[in-house]
């Protein structure tokens, strides 16, 4: 990262996400279901809702009922980072089956073909308008071919269909495809190695609540921050953390550090030293263009997650010049 002020105070209030207790990750935190073939996202949600008797619950990335696999579940105020998680790109298992015989050769030759933009139609059966729009394909690999039957890796943008991706790969071919079977195995930075059933969660928070262990439970609960881990970073300094969590947009002389090359208008995640979020907001300025600035607004601030007064206040606000400054130390 970029240092702006090298010389900022060290960072000695805060709490390490990975320090929370389960309470404080159920009051903002993240779940990765491994949802089975059956229930609806919406379905599966309202289950996972019941065994943690929790109010706010979302999901992000929505599953078809027959697909199975990753479904990241957002607890507390964690929900309103969900549509972060809808824009993270997705890896997916996908078994198709051709309609006619074709030579592994020409199979695998044609399947190529597809890695990179492509433009795709939804489905009929779909939750979207069907418009005309293009996707990436990252990865697109043959894992096997028995027969008519194609096993496929698929790394692909958020909200590309792989039962299209299958009837176009089978129209090439001059034979027709069609997806038999899928499961999510990535979301973002969410894998299926930390996913957990239902019926693990549900035993999890049985066993905190009878036993007063938390130890498994909080292994399947993580915090809210691993959903902006795609996001670019501004680290706050310490004295502008409780100015930032009462809606104060962020000025450059309250920035430790930053990524390098974000853009003007970019969405980051404003963190403490301690890797806390503290909000999201959009950059007022290039990176470059706070590197080699004294004074002016960093960063707009759009949505607050941390609370009041979880950092010291060391800022007063002056009514003459209508802003937010800082430091002020407390005693």
């Amino acid at each position: 990262m970029l240092v702006k002020d090298p010389n900022a105070i060290p960072d000695k209030w805060g709490k390490r996400p990975s320090d929370r207790s389960v309470g404080e990750l159920l009051r903002g935190g993240v779940l990765i279901l491994d949802k089975p073939p059956g229930p609806t996202s919406h379905q599966a949600t309202a289950w996972v809702r019941d065994a943690l008797k929790v109010d706010r619950i979302g999901h992000g990335g929505t599953l078809d009922p027959y697909v199975s696999g990753v479904l990241p579940i957002t607890v507390g105020k964690a929900v309103r980072l969900t549509d972060v998680v809808l824009s993270s790109d997705k890896e997916y298992i996908c078994l198709m089956r051709l309609h006619a015989d074709r030579p592994e050769k020409r199979i695998r030759e044609v399947v190529s073909r597809f890695q990179g933009k492509i433009y795709q139609l939804p489905p009929v059966r779909s939750a979207v308008k069907r418009q005309l729009r293009i996707r990436t394909i990252k990865e697109l690999e043959v894992l096997d071919i028995r027969g008519r039957d194609v096993l496929l890796r698929i790394e692909c943008d958020a909200g590309t269909y792989a039962r299209t991706l299958c009837v176009d790969i089978g129209d090439v071919l001059g034979c027709g495809a069609n997806m038999v079977e899928l499961r999510r195995t990535r979301s973002g930075k969410m894998t299926e190695q930390r996913a957990a059933s239902l019926q693990d969660i549900r035993d999890a928070y049985v066993f905190w609540q009878q036993n007063g262990r938390g130890e498994w439970l909080r292994s399947l609960l993580l915090p809210m921050e691993v959903l902006v881990e795609p996001l670019p970073k501004v680290v706050v300094k310490a004295t502008a953390v409780d100015a930032v969590c009462h809606g104060a947009d962020l000025n450059i002389c309250g920035v430790h550090m930053l990524d390098e090359g974000i853009r003007k208008n970019a969405l980051v995640a404003m963190m403490t030293a301690r890797g806390e979020l503290i909000a999201l907001g959009r950059m007022a300025m290039s990176a470059e263009k706070v590197m080699a600035s004294s004074q002016g607004k960093a960063v707009d601030t759009e949505r607050v997650f941390m609370e009041e007064g979880h950092y010291p206040r060391m800022w007063k606000y002056s009514t003459d010049l209508e802003e937010f400054q800082e430091p002020v130390f407390p005693e």
